[in-house]
């Protein structure tokens, strides 16, 4: 496969998505023409070199998910101060989704808004998390709280970066592939890897083209994020993370997994969908190798505080739920019904 363009189409903030072998080649073309100076945000074990055709200094980030913080974006910005980087150079976020979503946020920061490129070298930043615009780092009191929406300058979807991916890192982009098979993408394996990633890139540029700030259409895509939104704030899911004592630690993607049979299962319990809709749900995660279940030392209670604050919600419990018309946002839903939902789901 050739690499293919998928442009997002934004208007005067619309950009191009190179997917394929052989895209890292395209970095230079996509670099806006003003810049003259390059900070690259990336991370130790992101083991892959680019070249951005300007003066560049590199800046490695934290792997934790527990640093991926405020203090994370001050020593980032600090960075850009010490590379006296300008609101017309760039910045490059070259890694998974946790560098993406601190490079694009620091970038926006940045002389109230620099331009960024993404490289994403991860199948979950390939097919979801680089695309799109939405950044932010996380509080004690909940994932990605605070943030931005600051669209790219391009992104870089190389699928020959993902050669020496651990396994950890496939099942957590599995778990977005997972997601997209409710939302219009069913056949993805039938695709090849690099045929995955376009339609994947190409769904969500889509939707983004409709609803850029998240007001409607755009929420659908956190299908099976609330509660592992939930796991993550909780400590169970992440880059890197402490959970609870016996409890295995959980990929972004795996936690998406158990969110999505949740989600499914709650849908049920609301008379939304059928016992077969279900059963699909469950098919399609197991079909992946992702886990069901939440992890052993899960607090029903915790994990719907957690939810309460999600961004979707607003004052009550926000949840994008299967239903007859297809995947969308319901609001309001009793926490009693949640409960019940998340007790079925011990292991």
């Amino acid at each position: 496969m050739s690499v293919v363009t998928v442009p997002v189409k934004l208007g005067e903030r619309s950009y191009d998505v190179l997917v394929g072998p052989g895209a890292l080649a395209g970095l230079a073309s996509i670099v806006p023409p003003a810049a003259r100076r390059a900070v690259v945000v990336t991370q130790a074990s992101v083991p892959v070199e680019i070249d951005t055709g300007l003066p560049t200094t590199v800046v490695e980030i934290p792997q934790s998910e527990e640093k991926k913080s405020l203090a994370t974006i001050e020593r980032v910005c600090r960075a850009f101060a010490a590379a006296e980087l300008s609101r017309h150079d760039v910045v490059v976020g070259l890694g998974g989704g946790l560098v993406t979503d601190v490079a694009g946020f620091a970038a926006s920061c940045w002389h109230r808004g620099t331009s960024v490129v993404h490289v994403a070298t991860t199948l979950l930043a390939q097919v979801d998390a680089a695309i799109g615009g939405k950044t932010g780092v996380n509080l004690p009191e909940g994932k990605n709280l605070v943030g931005a929406f600051w669209q790219p300058a391009g992104v870089i979807c190389d699928t020959e970066t993902l050669a020496t991916l651990p396994e950890e890192e496939w099942r957590s982009g599995r778990g977005e592939l997972a997601k997209y098979a409710f939302l219009g993408a069913e056949s993805l394996d039938e695709l090849s890897l690099e045929e995955q990633v376009a339609a994947c890139v190409a769904l969500k540029a889509g939707i983004v083209s409709a609803d850029e700030r998240e007001g409607g259409a755009r929420m659908v895509l956190n299908y099976g994020h609330t509660l592992a939104h939930a796991l993550e704030a909780a400590g169970f899911a992440g880059e890197a993370g402490d959970g609870p004592a016996g409890s295995r630690h959980l990929r972004h993607g795996e936690a998406v997994a158990i969110g999505l049979v949740f989600a499914a299962r709650l849908a049920r319990r609301l008379g939304r969908i059928d016992d077969d809709r279900v059963a699909r749900h469950e098919e399609v995660v197991a079909g992946y190798g992702l886990p069901s279940r939440l992890p052993p030392g899960a607090d029903v209670e915790q994990l719907i505080g957690f939810m309460r604050r999600d961004k979707k919600a607003q004052q009550d419990l926000t949840f994008v739920l299967d239903g007859p018309d297809g995947v969308e946002v319901v609001r309001d839903v009793s926490p009693a019904a949640v409960a019940e939902v998340l007790e079925e789901l011990r292991p």
